[in-house]
């Protein structure tokens, strides 16, 4: 976690995070992967030192995040599993949900684990489908904190950016779930039509498709 006068900075990390990942996540996917393992990184090595020290914990922050960094870009196939499982878990939430009960271990397990296997044959659509989404709840929660939501604002600096759960959402903020499932499917559908089109799978294919033809 991060001092309370970090909320701001934070919360503008969080802002340009959620844009990158919401709309440009698949063309981009590196950089997501950059500055997800960046947050990452940061909020569990600051996590090992007290709050009183402040310069150590923001040098072990720094360290912690381009260690993270570093790995989630390295790993570019274990990130896309990751996405995979993600996607594998909300899913399980979602359906579980709808009779008002919470998944299990092993559903969640499952659930999980048939995501990263389907998202390593359908890599651009999970890859997609995965940053719009958890762009957008990143998004929606740097705005909120920057404007002095304060759970949101507690969110920033300890890195519980799924603070307002999207299928559980707190009493009186029905809207976030609105609002998450509006601008993620806005930012799917960008990148679908415009931003993840250019190395797409399908216009490789066509690309490969026309040259053998004019060959």
């Amino acid at each position: 976690m991060l001092p309370a006068s970090y909320q701001l900075p934070a919360a503008i990390v969080l802002i340009a995070g959620g844009v990158v990942a919401c709309f440009f996540g698949y063309r981009l996917f590196r950089v997501v992967l950059a500055i997800f393992g960046f947050v990452l990184g940061a909020m569990f090595a600051s996590s090992l030192f007290g709050a009183s020290d402040t310069s150590v914990m923001l040098g072990a922050a720094v360290l912690g995040g381009l260690a993270g960094a570093g790995l989630l870009i390295a790993a570019y196939f274990v990130g896309v599993a990751l996405v995979g499982a993600g996607l594998g878990v909300l899913v399980a939430h979602l359906a579980w949900s709808a009779f008002g009960t919470e998944p299990g271990f092993v559903p969640i397990v499952l659930c999980s684990v048939i995501g990263a296997v389907i998202s390593m044959q359908l890599q651009r659509y999970v890859i997609i489908i995965g940053t719009a989404f958890g762009g957008s709840m990143t998004l929606i929660d740097g705005v909120m904190a920057a404007l002095g939501n304060r759970a949101a604002a507690a969110a920033a600096v300890t890195g519980d950016i799924w603070v307002f759960y999207p299928t559980n959402p707190a009493p009186g903020q029905r809207w976030v779930m609105y609002a998450w499932l509006i601008l993620g499917a806005i930012g799917m559908a960008t990148q679908l039509g415009w931003t993840g089109v250019e190395k797409g799978g399908l216009v490789r294919r066509r690309r490969r498709k026309k040259a053998v033809a004019e060959a």
